[in-house]
């Protein structure tokens, strides 16, 4: 399989010339795109405010997504701004071959100006170009070992993405990789904590009904997390919203001592 071969990571593409123009104005652009992203702490909403905007602020683009890969193959799409963006995602899945699968994980940024002729994922490429991706932008937004973020731009025309494209969308990419980045750290210690604070009252509540001591109420929801083969965080939030594990209420203090 051929890869594109220019530039290191963060430079531009093989098909960069070197022209940008309109740098003040997208600048300005840029800038009131970033502080809408500070306001948002949700990585889903924040994903599609990306797409939206990408479509609208970075030239040549008609549609756009992001793509997640892991492994190395597994893609799916994420805020697709229509089924033409859902579509091509799914296709780099289906042929094993594509631009996220291969060159985003080592370059920033990937052009393709004009998918009919690609030649770097050809089963890829012909299948994306019958679907009505005419041309694509692709640019890197983090990598954690085999997983990947991309988002990607696709045009209904060959040649629509230039220098000025490629310009505009690394400092694109740049913001929304940032807030990204931030909303998902968000999330993940938003739902530790609720993890915990749920678990915690899980703990309560079986402690109150057998005074139990705390390390024991803890061993019963362990140990009702392998019975079942579920998630301690699951089992816990049944007991405290359900009053039960595994649907059934404890009464017995004999089904609390089997886990002492």
């Amino acid at each position: 399989m051929a890869k594109d071969s220019g530039g290191e990571q963060g430079g531009p593409s093989t098909a960069d010339t070197g022209t940008t123009e309109g740098e003040d104005v997208v600048a300005a652009q840029l800038s009131s795109f970033a502080r809408d992203l500070e306001q948002e702490d949700d990585p889903d909403a924040l994903l599609a405010e990306v797409v939206a905007a990408a479509v609208q602020l970075i030239p040549g683009t008609d549609e756009g997504s992001i793509s997640m890969v892991t492994d190395r193959r597994h893609v799916s799409s994420r805020a697709p701004s229509s089924d033409l963006a859902r579509d091509v995602d799914a296709l780099q899945e289906e042929t094993g071959e594509g631009p996220c699968l291969d060159a985003v994980y080592e370059q920033q940024t990937v052009r393709v100006p004009d998918m009919a002729t690609e030649d770097r994922w050809p089963h890829f490429a012909r299948r994306a170009s019958e679907a009505g991706a005419a041309s694509m932008l692709a640019f890197q937004l983090f990598v954690e070992g085999d997983n990947l973020g991309a988002l990607n731009l696709y045009s209904h025309v060959p040649g629509a993405f230039d220098d000025e494209s490629e310009h505009v969308g690394l400092l694109f990419a740049s913001h929304a990789a940032v807030a990204f980045s931030g909303a998902r750290k968000q999330r993940t210690l938003t739902q530790a904590l609720d993890t915990r604070d749920v678990i915690g009252m899980a703990k309560g509540i079986l402690m109150q009904r057998y005074t139990l001591t705390p390390d024991r109420a803890f061993r019963v929801l362990v140990r009702g997390s392998q019975q079942t083969q579920r998630k301690l965080r699951d089992v816990a939030e049944e007991l405290v919203h359900r009053g039960t594990l595994d649907g059934q209420l404890i009464t017995r203090p004999a089904a609390v001592d089997e886990a002492s």
